[in-house]
C-alpha cells in the first residue's frame, strides 16, 4: 500500500508562503462592509464572422486557465462537422481517435486520459474497457470540451495524458426551439447483408435448464437429474429428446439476404425557455433536447497473421486466398461486414438561479445499437503453414452474427453559490448517479468447410459435426457509478497580489457486473454432411439447422461456461476517497504562481465468477479470503502539482508545469478471464497482481496572441513513467493471445505547434487553424516477463510520432456562408508489440480530408453539407512492412436542414 506522501519541496514552500498570509488578509478585511468577488471578463472584439469570433472567444477562455487546458466550443464542432464528441476531439493538439471511440492524448493510450461529464464520473458501456467510449456522446448535448493536459489538484489523480471534461448545454436566456433532419449515405453502402434479428436473449427454458442441470447438459447427467429409466436405450432416447428440445429453442432463423441499404438518416430537435419568478425574485430555466440516427455501412476487410520465414517480397497487398503464398501467412481471411448502427439520445435540464446562487438538474439518456453480419473464409491453416485452396482443396468459413445495445443513464444535480456576506466565498458541488449497461443478446457463429477438387473449383461445402459447428453467445454488463464533489473557494485581494483559495473533495463509487453465457451445438463425432454445392447459394448456409437436422444428426447442445479459475465472468468494485488543497496567486499582473495537493484513498477489487455456483463449494472456490485479498489493489498517495505563468502584457504568456500523477490497472486487466479485444480482435487475458504506473509530468508553454484575434502556441512535455501497464502478445502461429504485465520504465516527450490565422490579407473571410504533435516514446519490458516479445524495449502502444490538424476555413462578410476543409492525419502506432521474430504491428497513418459546408439563407435557417473521407483512404495495419489487416471505410455524404424559430 503507498503511503509516502512525498510532497515536493517547492510546491510546498510556495503554497505554505501563501497560506501564511491567509489570517491577516481576513482579518483585515473582515472590516470591510461588502465583499465583492472579482469576475473578469475580458472583451474580445474581431472583425471576422461569427464562427470565427467563437473560436476567438474559446481561446480566451483558455488564455485564462490557471492550468493548460484545450477548450472546444459547440461552434468549433460545427465547424467540423463531427458528430460526436470522439470524432470532435481528435481536433484538438495531440490527440488521436482510435476505433472511433477512445482518445489517445500525446500518443498515450486511452487508459492514460480519462473523461467526464460537468466534472462527475461516469461509468463506461465498453465491455472490455473502464475508460468511456465518447462516441456514445452525441454533440448534441454538448456545449463545449476541456481537455486538461497538465494536472491540477482538483482532477482525478488517474491522470495520465490529459483530463476530458464533457459540459453540456446550458439553460437558453429566452425561448428557443429548433429541429434538423438529415440524410446521407457512404459509398461502399448502396449494397449489403441483412438477416432475420432475434434480440430476445436466452431462451427462458435454456435458463431454466442451467440451474435444474447445473450448467450440465450432457445426455448421462440429465439421466441422473431426471432419474429416467427404461429397458434398452429408452433412458438415453429421452435424454436425447430432452437436450434436443433446448437446443430447438436457440434462434436459428438467420439467413443472409443481398438487399439495397436504406440512405442514413437523423432527426434533432431542441425546445427551451426561462422566465422570472415573482415569489422570490429568481429566474427559472429548462431546456430538452432529443436525436436520432440510423447509419449503415458495408465493408470488405482481411486479417492474416503472417508466417515465421515471411519476407517483404510476399505480398504489399492482400488480393484473395489463392493468390497468397503459403510462406507468407500462417493464417488467413477474408470477410464482408455489414453493420447497422442506430441512437437515440435524450436531453433535459432545468434550473433555478436567485442573486448568486443556482441549483440544476440534468438528465442525460444515450442509447446506441450495433447490428452487424460477417461472413467469408475466416481461416485456412495446414499446421504451421498456410493451407492454401489449391493446396489442400480446403477453407474454413464461418458466418457471424452480432447485436449489441448500449446505454448510458445520468442523473445529476449541481449548485453553484456565492455568499457575498462572508468575503465572497464560493462553493459548487455536484451529485450525479449513473449507470451504463451493455446487453448482447445476439451472437451467433456458424463454422462450415468449403472443398475444392484438385483443379481448385468448388464442389460442396459441408458440417462436420465437431468442434463447435454452431456457437451461441450472450453477454450482458452493468456498471453503475456514484460520484459526489464539492469545491471552497475564496479570494483575496492583497496589495499587489490576487489571490484566490480553494479546497474540495471528489468520492467516486463504482460496481461492474459482467457475465456471459455460451453454449454450441455439434454431434461431436465428426461426422458430417453437405449442406451446399453451389457456392453461389452461400447466403443461405445458416439457415440449415432446422429441426430435423438436429434430430437427424444428433446434434447436442453443450453450456460453454468454464469452471473455477477459468472462469470467463467477473464482479469488480471501485472506491476513491479525495481531497485536495489549491492555490491560485496573480502576482502585478505578470507572475501567475498555482498549485496545491491532492490525497487519494484509492480501493479496487476484481474477482473472476461464474454461472456455476450452485453450492457452498463453489462460493468457496471463487471467493475464498486468499483471491479477494490477491485480486485487490489498496494504495493512498498524495499528488503535488505547481503551474508558473509570466505575463508580461495581454499579448504572450509563458507556462511552466509540473505534476505527480499514477495510471492504475482497468477493472478487466486484473482478472484472469479471456475476451476477444474489440479494437485489435485478439484473445486477451488479464493478469492478477498488476501494479499502478506512477507519473512525473513536465510541461513548458509558450503562448502568443495578436491584437486581431490571431493567436500561436509552442510546447514541450515530457512523462517518466514507473511500471508501465504494457501490452504482450504470446507464441500462436494461428492465433495471437494477449496479456498485460507491468514494464520497468517508460518516458514521452515531444513538442506541440497550434495556431489560427486570419488570411484576409490574401482574401477575405478566409482564415486557417490548426496543430502539430512531434513526439517519442520508450517502454522497457523486464526480459522474465517479456515472454517471446521481439522488441523488449519499443514504442509505447498506440503510439503515434506525429499528430497533424489542418483547417482552411472561409466565412462570407454577409454571414451567409462558411465553408472548412478539415485534414487530419496521425503517424503509424503500434497496436500489437511482435513475438517470435515478428515485428510490432502498426496501424498505418490513415489521410483523412473533410470537407463542410453551411448556408444560412435566413438568420433562423441553417442548410449543411458534408463529405467525410474525401481521399477514400482505407484502415491498414502492417507486420514487418507486410500488410496484415485492411479495413474499406468508404466516403460519407450528407446533407441537413435546420430551422430555429
Amino acid at each position: 500500500m503507498k503511503n509516502q506522501y512525498k510532497l515536493k519541496p517547492v510546491a510546498l514552500a510556495v503554497g505554505l508562503g501563501l497560506f501564511a498570509s491567509v489570517p491577516a488578509a481576513l482579518a483585515q478585511q473582515a472590516d470591510e462592509a461588502e465583499i465583492e468577488r472579482e469576475s473578469t471578463i475580458e472583451e474580445v472584439v474581431t472583425t471576422g464572422s461569427r464562427l470565427q469570433g467563437s473560436a476567438a472567444a474559446v481561446v480566451e477562455e483558455r488564455k485564462n486557465q490557471a492550468f493548460v487546458a484545450d477548450i472546444l466550443g459547440a461552434e468549433q464542432l460545427s465547424r467540423s462537422g463531427d458528430s460526436d464528441a470522439a470524432s470532435a476531439l481528435r481536433r484538438v493538439t495531440g490527440l488521436t481517435l482510435v476505433d472511433g471511440k477512445f482518445i489517445y492524448v500525446r500518443g498515450l493510450g486511452e487508459r492514460y486520459s480519462s473523461a467526464r461529464i460537468n466534472g462527475a464520473s461516469i461509468p463506461s458501456p465498453d465491455l472490455t474497457r473502464n475508460v468511456v467510449p465518447l462516441d456514445i456522446i452525441p454533440s448534441t448535448i454538448i456545449e463545449s470540451m476541456a481537455v486538461q493536459k497538465v494536472f491540477s489538484p482538483s482532477m482525478p489523480a488517474a491522470f495520465g495524458g490529459g483530463n476530458i471534461d464533457i459540459r453540456t448545454r446550458s439553460l437558453p436566456d429566452d425561448f428557443v426551439f429548433s429541429v434538423e433532419a438529415g440524410v446521407g449515405m457512404n459509398s461502399n453502402a448502396d449494397e449489403g447483408y441483412t438477416y432475420n434479428r432475434d434480440d430476445s436473449g436466452i431462451p427462458a427454458g435454456i435458463q431454466e435448464a442451467i440451474g435444474r442441470y447445473q450448467g450440465d447438459f450432457s445426455l448421462r447427467n440429465i439421466i441422473n437429474t431426471d432419474g429416467l429409466t427404461g429397458t434398452g436405450n429408452s433412458a438415453g432416447n429421452q435424454a436425447r429428446e430432452i437436450n434436443a428440445s433446448l437446443a430447438k429453442q436457440l434462434p436459428r432463423d438467420m439467413v443472409l439476404k443481398k438487399e439495397s441499404l436504406d440512405p442514413n438518416m437523423d432527426l434533432k430537435a431542441t425546445l427551451g425557455n426561462s422566465f422570472d419568478e415573482s415569489f422570490f425574485g429568481g429566474t427559472i430555466g429548462v431546456l430538452a433536447a432529443a436525436s436520432y440516427d440510423n447509419n449503415w455501412n458495408y465493408s470488405e476487410r482481411q486479417n492474416a497473421v503472417i508466417s515465421n520465414n515471411a519476407t517483404a517480397d510476399c505480398s504489399t497487398s492482400l488480393e484473395t486466398v489463392e493468390d497468397i503464398s503459403k510462406s507468407c501467412y500462417n493464417t488467413f481471411s477474408e470477410t464482408s461486414v455489414t453493420t447497422e448502427t442506430e441512437r437515440m439520445n435524450g436531453f433535459f435540464t432545468a434550473g433555478y438561479e436567485l442573486d448568486t446562487h443556482s441549483v440544476s438538474y440534468t438528465k442525460i439518456y444515450l442509447e446506441d445499437s450495433e447490428d452487424e453480419s460477417e461472413f467469408g473464409i475466416k481461416q485456412s491453416p495446414n499446421g504451421s503453414n498456410l493451407k492454401t485452396i489449391i493446396g489442400t482443396g480446403l477453407a474454413n468459413r464461418e458466418h457471424e452474427f452480432k447485436y449489441e445495445e448500449r446505454v448510458l443513464d445520468v442523473d445529476q444535480f449541481r449548485g453553484q453559490h456565492t455568499f457575498m456576506d462572508y468575503w465572497g466565498i464560493g462553493f459548487d458541488w455536484q451529485y450525479t448517479e449513473s449507470k451504463a449497461e451493455t446487453d448482447i443478446p445476439t451472437e451467433v457463429s456458424y463454422r462450415f468447410d468449403d472443398r475444392y477438387d484438385a483443379d481448385g473449383n468448388f464442389t460442396e461445402t459441408r458440417v462436420t459435426g465437431d468442434d463447435n459447428r454452431a456457437v451461441f453467445q450472450f453477454v450482458d454488463m452493468e456498471d453503475n457509478v456514484k460520484s459526489y464533489g464539492g469545491n471552497f473557494s475564496l479570494p483575496i485581494m492583497l496589495s499587489g497580489i490576487e489571490l484566490e483559495l480553494k479546497a474540495g473533495y471528489d468520492f467516486v463509487d463504482k460496481a461492474r457486473y459482467y457475465n456471459t453465457s455460451s453454449f454450441s451445438l455439434d454431434n461431436g463425432s465428426g461426422s458430417g454432411f453437405s449442406v451446399l454445392d453451389d457456392l453461389d447459394d452461400k447466403l443461405g448456409l445458416t439457415g440449415y439447422l432446422t429441426d430435423d437436422v438436429i434430430d437427424e444428426n444428433n446434434f447436442r447442445l453443450t453450456f460453454r461456461e468454464p469452471s473455477a479459475p477459468n472462469a470467463d465472468d467477473y464482479l469488480a468494485a471501485q472506491k476513491i476517497d479525495a481531497y485536495y488543497g489549491e492555490f491560485d496567486a496573480i502576482f502585478d499582473n505578470t507572475w501567475r504562481v498555482s498549485g496545491g495537493v491532492r490525497y487519494e484513498d484509492f480501493k479496487q477489487v476484481s474477482l473472476a465468477t461464474s454461472s456455476l455456483i450452485f453450492s457452498e463449494q463453489d462460493l468457496n472456490n471463487y471467493f475464498n479470503p486468499e483471491r479477494v485479498i490477491n485480486s485487490t489493489i489498496a494504495e493512498d498517495d498524495l499528488y503535488t502539482a505547481l503551474s508558473l505563468t509570466y505575463m508580461t502584457s495581454d499579448n504572450y504568456q509563458l507556462r511552466f508545469g509540473y505534476g505527480e500523477t499514477v495510471v492504475r490497472p482497468d477493472l478487466r486487466e486484473t482478472v484472469p478471464v479471456a475476451y476477444y479485444d474489440p479494437v485489435t480482435d485478439i484473445r486477451t487475458f488479464g493478469t492478477a497482481g498488476l501494479e499502478s504506473s506512477d507519473l512525473r509530468n513536465y510541461d513548458a508553454r509558450f503562448e502568443y496572441y495578436a491584437d486581431n484575434g490571431d493567436n500561436y502556441t509552442i510546447a514541450a512535455f515530457y512523462k517518466d513513467i514507473e511500471n508501465p501497464i504494457e501490452s504482450i502478445l504470446q507464441v500462436g502461429d494461428e492465433e495471437y493471445t494477449l496479456s498485460y504485465v507491468n514494464g520497468e520504465s517508460a518516458e514521452v516527450y515531444g513538442v506541440e505547434l497550434e495556431w489560427l490565422h486570419d488570411l484576409g490579407y490574401l482574401a477575405n473571410g478566409f482564415f486557417t487553424s490548426g496543430n502539430l504533435t512531434w513526439s517519442d516514446s520508450e517502454a522497457s519490458i523486464d526480459p522474465a516477463l517479456a515472454g517471446n516479445l521481439t522488441n523488449r524495449t519499443k514504442r509505447m502502444t498506440g503510439h503515434s510520432e506525429y499528430v497533424a490538424n489542418f483547417q482552411l476555413n472561409y466565412d462570407s462578410a454577409n454571414g451567409e456562408h462558411a465553408t472548412s476543409l478539415v485534414y487530419n492525419v496521425f503517424g503509424e502506432r503500434i497496436i500489437a508489440a511482435g513475438i517470435g521474430g515478428r515485428e510490432d504491428a502498426f496501424e498505418q497513418p490513415f489521410h483523412s480530408l473533410d470537407l463542410v459546408y453551411n448556408y444560412y439563407p435566413s438568420f433562423n435557417s441553417k442548410i449543411g453539407f458534408k463529405v467525410k473521407n474525401i481521399l477514400g483512404e482505407d484502415q491498414e495495419v502492417t507486420q514487418s512492412d507486410i500488410l496484415v489487416r485492411s479495413k474499406e471505410v468508404g466516403t460519407e455524404i450528407s446533407l441537413s436542414y435546420s430551422y430555429e424559430f
